[in-house]
């Protein structure tokens, strides 16, 4: 485990994605740092596609919304 440096006003809006996301703030930090690297490798996914993938990867099922 490492120790990174980041500006008050970042950590400030980790601090609030995490109370909405319901994660720590280290794993908010963390979840944002992974998609982020995710997202400069496959430049040509769209977050949801990456979040998919990676869920796809972990076998969480999810069930298929209908549409109206």
């Amino acid at each position: 485990m490492g120790i990174v440096k980041i500006g008050d006003g970042l950590h400030e809006e980790i601090r609030k994605a995490s109370t909405v996301m319901c994660r720590s703030i280290n794993a908010q930090a963390e979840f944002w740092i992974k998609i982020g690297m995710l997202a400069e490798t496959n430049p040509n996914l769209s977050f949801n596609e990456i979040v998919a993938r990676q869920l796809k990867e972990a076998d969480v099922t999810l069930p298929e919304i209908e549409a109206a």
